[in-house]
């Protein structure tokens, strides 16, 4: 945008207080009113414009509402530096409602700061040299930009989801049999029943084979009269 700016130097307004600034912003907003008004902010917008930096520098024509609008992004300075916007009230007032002309900032030399301004020195537009006890403050284009930046980026950030939890009182019966307890109480039981399972199956074998044999009914009874402690069988439980 500097270098844009830096090519008008020594334009002059026409007559009536008429430049092309000005006719440039009254086709923008559809406004022929801005043709010959104070063009100062104009032709920043219109610099920016050709720069292609509107979005950081904004396009004004009132210059408190131009203040306004970088202290609502974020751009607002008390220090002055190459490329930032300054606003000036020659009354000596520190609030941007009192601002009353804005040109930028070319460099900073000690205490003092070189500008491009324009509509200055009656008709004018050209380079001065300022002291700071009139200036309000700076409006910033690259605080503009990299404030836009980040809220680009923080508006893609996804915050972590936590899995849905299932609200107490609106579970089912059958919520318990995918839980570790039922899981572990369903290898139990299997490990029960098989057992029991194959214990009937040692009990009918001997059963069977008792039935088939002639002295069966003797060796009932003497599984009968055995004492429990010598029976090889009282011992088993499932496992």
């Amino acid at each position: 945008m500097l270098k844009t700016a830096r090519q008008e130097l020594g334009y002059k307004e026409k007559k009536g207080q008429y430049t092309k600034f000005g006719q440039w912003y009254a086709d923008r907003v559809q406004d022929s009113q801005y043709r010959d008004a104070p063009w100062c902010d104009m032709f920043l917008a219109w610099a920016a414009n050709k720069a292609g930096v509107s979005e950081y520098v904004g396009e004004f024509a009132w210059t408190p509402s131009h203040a306004a609008w970088f202290i609502q992004k974020g751009a607002w300075s008390k220090k002055p530096e190459p490329g930032a916007l300054v606003f000036f009230d020659w009354r000596g007032g520190k609030s941007y409602k009192g601002i009353d002309h804005v040109g930028i900032v070319e460099r900073v030399a000690g205490k003092k700061i070189h500008t491009i301004e324009a509509n200055v020195d009656r008709v004018w537009l050209k380079r001065k040299v300022r002291t700071t006890d009139k200036v309000v403050g700076y409006g910033i284009p690259r605080l503009v930009k990299a404030n836009a930046e980040l809220n680009e980026i923080r508006s893609t950030e996804q915050p972590f989801i936590s899995p849905p939890r299932s609200q107490t009182g609106q579970g089912t019966p059958f919520d318990f049999l995918g839980t570790p307890v039922a899981l572990l109480a369903a290898m139990v039981l299997t490990t029960i029943v098989l057992s029991l399972r194959l214990t009937g199956r040692r009990g009918a074998h001997r059963r069977l084979s008792w039935s088939w044999s002639p002295r069966s009914r003797s060796a009932a009874q003497d599984v009968r009269r055995v004492p429990a402690s010598a029976n090889p069988f009282a011992a088993e439980s499932p496992p």
